[in-house]
């Protein structure tokens, strides 16, 4: 009976007890959580493209070619929201920074800012006072993927030459300086150079597509690229 009462005298004093509010039952944003699809169908979300959270201001002046292992050649870029004439005073910063290392082309990451966005030297089209090109928030779609191997180097990577393995036929789908949807397709040497500068706008370099080997024969040179980058 003393034990009875005891019992009673406990619930009825934490039935007294306050509950806890709850504000959120998360501090992380919901992307950052792990969720099965199978465990919580209703939590899924497919992976959707980076978000943008707006431009900062820009001195196209002030802009140089970054080197590995810079964060941002890592970092998916996020799309140009709209094309204006600070777009437009970039990507010929881009183009005057592409001819004076005699590069072919050039990716906003490659100079520092995360934009889907790249400029294509008229040079690697193979024909005769070809001009050059910029592509904003472009699009790939393999139009024949029988695959080729062929050596690439990388502004980026500079001293840095491998073999990389590409799809021979690309369909490219992008938006113009002016604004104008444009699709282009080829099989030709330029195919290489889209698909080597759209991997800049996924974070993926030419020493991610080597191989093993390949990298191993890299090691000393981006050593001493980390080296320089302190």
């Amino acid at each position: 009976m003393i034990l009875c009462s005891v019992w009673r005298k406990f619930v009825a004093a934490i039935s007294m007890v306050p509950a806890r509010r709850t504000v959120g039952f998360c501090k992380v944003r919901p992307r950052a959580i792990r969720v099965n699809e199978r465990e919580a169908p209703w939590l899924w979300q497919p992976p959707g493209p980076p978000h943008s959270i707006g431009r900062m201001p820009v001195d196209p002046a002030q802009l140089r070619i970054v080197r590995y292992p810079d964060p941002v050649l890592k970092r998916k870029a996020a799309p140009v929201e709209r094309i204006d004439d600070e777009v437009r005073a970039v990507a010929a910063r881009m183009i005057e920074l592409m001819h004076e290392v005699n590069g072919l082309g050039l990716a906003a990451p490659q100079v520092g800012l995360s934009w889907r966005m790249f400029v294509v030297a008229g040079a690697a089209w193979d024909q005769p006072d070809a001009p050059d090109q910029t592509f904003i928030n472009p699009e790939i779609r393999f139009t024949d993927r029988s695959m080729e191997p062929h050596e690439e180097g990388c502004l980026s990577l500079p001293g840095i030459h491998v073999d990389v393995r590409r799809p021979v036929g690309v369909e490219l789908r992008a938006t113009t300086l002016d604004g104008e949807d444009i699709v282009m397709q080829s099989s030709d040497f330029i195919a290489r150079v889209w698909q080597h500068e759209f991997d800049h706008l996924d974070g993926v370099l030419i020493i991610d597509r080597a191989t093993p080997m390949a990298r191993l024969a890299t090691r000393r040179a981006l050593k001493e690229l980390r080296a320089e980058h302190g």
